[in-house]
C-alpha cells in the first residue's frame, strides 16, 4: 500500500473515530447559522452535500455534524473528490458560520411518525 493511500486510510479512520466520539460539548456552535446557511448555498456545498447536509454525491453532514475542528480541517485539506477551500476562498469565520448552520439542522422525524408512510 502506498504512503499516500495509507495517509488517506488513516485520515478516514480519524474522521470515523471523531463521529463515534460524538459532540464534545452541548454548547451551541459558535458562528452565525443564518449566514452559514447562505454560504452553504452560495459556495456550492449543497451541490454535493444536499441543501440540509443530508448527503448526495458527497457524504451526509447533518444532523449531528462532525466536530467543528474536523470539518474545518477537512475543508482545508480534503481527501477524495472534494476540492480544497483555502482561507482565501472560504474564511475561517465562514467555516464557523457554515458549521453553525449544520449544527442547527434537526433530526428527521421517525418513519412511524409520518402518516403517509404508515
Amino acid at each position: 500500500m502506498s504512503l499516500l493511500r495509507r495517509a488517506e486510510v488513516a485520515r478516514y479512520w480519524v474522521l470515523v473515530m471523531l463521529v463515534l466520539a460524538g459532540p464534545v460539548s452541548a454548547q451551541p456552535a459558535p458562528g452565525d447559522a443564518r449566514r452559514g446557511h447562505a454560504l452553504f448555498l452560495a459556495d456550492g456545498c449543497y451541490e454535493c452535500h444536499g441543501t440540509v447536509g443530508q448527503g448526495g454525491p458527497g457524504p451526509r453532514m447533518a444532523p449531528k455534524p462532525l466536530p467543528a475542528d474536523a470539518i474545518a480541517g477537512y475543508i482545508r485539506d480534503p481527501s477524495g473528490e472534494m476540492p480544497p477551500y483555502t482561507s482565501k476562498v472560504v474564511s475561517d469565520a465562514d467555516v464557523r458560520d457554515i458549521y453553525a448552520y449544520l449544527a442547527t439542522i434537526p433530526e428527521p422525524p421517525a418513519v412511524g411518525a409520518i402518516p403517509e408512510l404508515r
